[in-house]
């Protein structure tokens, strides 16, 4: 039942409610999250974003979601760039080891070759994915959302018992 709320939250977003630039923030800022380690000194600070500044949250539960699966395949990539980071560049050896000798630096696992590579393509990908995710809810709410709601599996969805039952029970909570 949580996938289908988070879908239908997700959805109800699109449609209106907020606007572009907020939704496509919240999943440029999961993006982040579900790339990099959250248990981290930048994961956290990336979390205190999320819960201070007007984002989606549906957005960045989605995206972190979506790029935790993509970044469990993507691991060797990121090994292999956070250890050309951290190894092949000798002019940030010094950087590397003023930071492992910070008193709070060494929090951000920097160290490790995949959270190097993580978070770097995180810090690059979540660039195309804000732009990305504003094109697609400003096209989904001018051509796309009176296509789907036509759609019949949408209709039996829509009022199917399970779901009904759902939202039964979801508004008895409160």
């Amino acid at each position: 039942m949580f996938w289908l709320k988070m879908i239908r939250d997700f959805l109800k977003v699109l449609r209106a409610g907020e606007t572009p630039h907020q939704i496509a923030s919240g999943f440029a800022l999961g993006s982040i999250l579900g790339f990099s380690p959250m248990l981290t000194l930048q994961g956290i600070l990336v979390w205190l974003v999320i819960l201070i500044f007007n984002v989606n949250l549906s957005a960045a539960l989605l995206a972190l979601t979506v790029f935790s699966l993509a970044a469990f395949l993507l691991d060797p990539v990121f090994h292999l760039l956070g250890y050309a980071v951290l190894v092949d560049v000798p002019s940030l050896q010094n950087l590397w080891t003023a930071m492992y000798n910070a008193p709070i630096a060494p929090l951000t696992r920097f160290n490790n070759t995949v959270v190097m590579g993580s978070f770097l393509a995180a810090l690059v990908l979540a660039v195309p994915a804000y732009y990305g995710m504003k094109a697609f809810v400003v096209a989904y709410r001018q051509h796309i959302h009176s296509r789907v709601e036509k759609w019949k599996v949408f209709q039996v969805v829509k009022r199917s018992l399970l779901v009904r039952w759902y939202e039964r029970i979801r508004d008895l909570a409160g």
